[in-house]
């Protein structure tokens, strides 16, 4: 089956122009609620998007594993593992740069000794290359009972090895003090959460390996069945019944993105096919096509590299300092970034969630606008 599927480019774009937009917004302190994180346990909509991400990866896995087949085991390996090396460095990168930050109006260089290593991307390629292992090494059937197996396990781990009464917790989850601290070290850590305890981390990298694998499935399937009715409606069904699944087994392994757990790779996995069940219907059967969704496809012809460029920016951009008043004596600084925010958002409304949300839709259309032309030049960066 060699149909384009256009939904599926549009399904991947939205949700890295959404990745892009919450990792951006004007100021962490002023969010809607459902553009920030869960605490710990639930899901808003910003905790769907990177396991969306992961399953869009696995999506198009779907339609190139067959090709790599066909070049041999030597050639998939080279690919495969080159791919996993190249983007878990371009996170490493985006950890460390831009290698220098100001300290007492100096700039001084940035230690490796405090720098994470790992990370959105370093996830992503810790989950594509062990997903990629297994869905070309096994049969289809072997690799569901492989990724039941990683499920199941992982909620065993989680529950054995964390603290009696409170395994699920951020002080009583195992990863950090028996996995993570001790494999990856303390000052290589996220600290986001006001402990060292890293959400990217080794210890929570088994579930995210079959959130790739689940899109690599629904890729699969949406090949071998066409552009179709019959295709659309057992996706939907799958959909509401990996929901169920996800809720119900939530009762005893709670959703949390934080974690990662089992629980939230089958309740995010049903939730994409659900969402993009309802795409594919609109896109590929009824042929509506609107603004919006012209708008996401130039996004999902070059996600990894805008992406990348959307944080890689920022960080270079917030070295440059702009003169702002004095206090006590000392001459104030502002980058650009945080001068655009406070002098053209803020004045704007007077609730500044409004404010933040507008510099994060803002900062959405810039990197369009670099997508777009690249669109337009035909400049496609590929990983």
């Amino acid at each position: 089956m060699k149909e384009r599927f256009y939904s599926l480019d549009v399904f991947r774009g939205a949700t890295v122009a959404l990745m892009i937009m919450v990792n951006n917004p004007g100021s962490w302190t002023h969010i809607y609620a459902p553009l920030d994180h869960a605490k710990w346990v639930g899901c808003t909509p910003t905790d769907l998007v990177f396991p969306f991400f992961l399953f869009v990866v696995g999506n198009a896995m779907a339609f190139v594993i067959p090709r790599l087949r066909e070049a041999g085991s030597t050639a998939f390996l080279k690919k495969v593992i080159k791919r996993s090396i190249l983007i878990f460095a371009i996170g490493l990168f985006l950890n460390w740069c831009p290698f220098v930050e100001w300290h007492n109006n100096v700039l001084v260089f940035k230690p490796w000794h405090e720098v994470r290593i790992f990370g959105v991307l370093q996830r992503i390629a810790v989950a594509y290359l062990f997903a990629s292992l297994i869905v070309y090494f096994f049969k289809r059937k072997t690799t569901i009972i492989i990724s039941l197996i990683l499920l199941l396990g992982y909620w065993w781990l989680c529950y054995a090895l964390g603290t009696a009464g409170d395994p699920y917790s951020l002080q009583g989850w195992f990863g950090t003090r028996m996995v993570d601290m001790k494999i990856i070290g303390a000052n290589h850590m996220y600290r986001g959460e006001g402990v060292v305890f890293d959400p990217e981390g080794i210890a929570s990298s088994l579930a995210p390996i079959v959130q790739v694998i689940i899109g690599y499935l629904t890729g699969m399937f949406i090949r071998e069945k066409g552009k179709s009715y019959e295709m659309v409606t057992k996706l939907f069904v799958t959909a509401a019944i990996l929901l169920f699944i996800g809720a119900f087994w939530g009762q005893f392994f709670p959703i949390s993105k934080k974690i990662w757990t089992s629980t939230f790779v089958i309740y995010s996995s049903g939730m994409a096919m659900l969402i993009l069940s309802v795409i594919i219907y609109f896109i590929e059967l009824q042929h509506k096509h609107t603004l919006l969704d012209r708008f996401f496809n130039v996004f999902g012809k070059n996600p990894l590299f805008i992406f990348f460029l959307s944080g890689f920016l920022p960080r270079v951009i917030w070295l440059i300092r702009i003169p702002n008043g004095t206090a006590n004596g000392q001459q104030n600084f502002i980058n650009p970034l945080s001068w655009f925010y406070e002098n053209v958002c803020k004045p704007v409304f007077s609730n500044e969630n409004n404010s933040s949300l507008m510099y994060a839709l803002c900062f959405i259309v810039f990197m369009w606008v670099i997508v777009y032309f690249m669109d337009k030049k035909k400049i496609y960066i590929k990983v």
